[in-house]
């Protein structure tokens, strides 16, 4: 088996070399940000379902940092787009350009053709500029003056936004948050984690310089590509299938929801449930991986009542509620 952490890594198609390379994800992005290990296993399980991430955390709790030091860990492109009020569609995906040369006009490719997406507070800019990337992240393509055109696989969004402040903000609607694969929040650091944060920082580590700091290719298109491979052929039961049914069929007959998972999310517990059960080195879904991919795939999906929110119910207290509710398949 080829060594994950040679300069190599990302050349292998061998499905146990892809998972120990992703596996090495952590150790290498650890080297970058401190104590995000749930977001870094969101982002990976996200890559492997060839889905999206929105990540949701206050102000300066390193998620810029985290996507780039992912795409730098899996020798990915990265680009990164401030998303404001005055953004326009074309700055997302990229418009025609009149040569005066060849008196034509010539497409100029916008950020959105890369690998990894950072979009970055994408609830600023108005619902066009936001619906700029419904196609992106639904057909992995671009139309413009009616011409599709492909993006790089593979392709990630990574949108973020910030949970405390409203004002000046353009609520993603329903119908866009269910585009999502994941929604992860990006908590504070706990006191050590924060102590070894400012003690990195006192010993000169800058992260616009991930190089410096040690973080280096350990994975890339070739592992994600034999990865892909390995999770399709992992096994999933007719009981766990039926488990995740009546897990999103709760949602929906819940007295503190409006809105309970739609038929697309309970696909995507399932495609998320299994990518994590070939993390952790089985090829079948056992119920704990429904469990453990539950929160982050279904708490974007649901809406509360009014009346439950004023009470202090959240998203994820009602969902954990259903799995402590729904039998288990033995």
């Amino acid at each position: 088996m080829m060594d994950p952490t040679t300069d190599n890594a990302g050349q292998t198609g061998d499905p146990g070399a892809a998972r120990a390379s992703l596996e090495a994800l952590r150790a290498e992005i650890a080297k970058a940000v401190v104590g995000q290990d749930p977001a870094v296993t969101g982002l990976v399980v996200a890559l492997l379902c060839r889905g999206h991430v929105l990540l949701e955390g206050v102000p300066g709790v390193a998620k810029t940092l985290l996507v780039r030091a992912l795409a730098s860990a899996l020798e990915l492109d990265t680009k990164r787009v401030q998303f404001t009020p005055d953004l326009m569609p074309s700055d997302v995906t990229g418009s025609l350009v009149y040569d005066t040369r060849s008196a034509e006009f010539s497409f100029q490719p916008g950020p959105v053709f890369t690998n990894l997406l950072l979009a970055d507070e994408i609830n600023r800019t108005p619902p066009k500029t936001q619906s700029s990337l419904l196609e992106a992240m639904e057909e992995r393509q671009v139309t413009v003056d009616g011409t599709p055109r492909p993006l790089p696989d593979p392709f990630l969004v990574a949108a973020t936004q910030n949970p405390v402040e409203y004002e000046g903000t353009y609520p993603l609607p329903e119908a866009q948050l269910d585009r999502f694969l994941l929604k992860l929040t990006i908590p504070l650091p706990s006191r050590q984690d924060e102590i070894d944060v400012l003690t990195r920082h006192a010993e000169g580590f800058n992260p616009r310089d991930l190089k410096a700091a040690g973080v280096r290719p350990v994975a890339g298109p070739a592992d994600l590509e034999a990865a892909r491979a390995a999770v399709a052929k992992t096994t999933i039961s007719p009981e766990i299938t039926a488990y995740v049914v009546d897990i999103c069929r709760a949602t929906r007959e819940s007295p503190s929801l409006t809105l309970g998972v739609s038929p697309r999310g309970a696909t995507a517990l399932l495609a998320t449930a299994r990518a994590w059960a070939w993390l952790t080195g089985r090829d079948y879904v056992i119920p704990d991986d429904v469990k453990a991919l539950a929160l982050p795939t279904l708490r974007h999906r649901v809406q509360l009542r009014p009346e439950a929110e004023m009470e202090g119910v959240t998203a994820d207290s009602v969902i954990n509620a259903i799995l402590a509710h729904v039998p288990v398949p033995r």
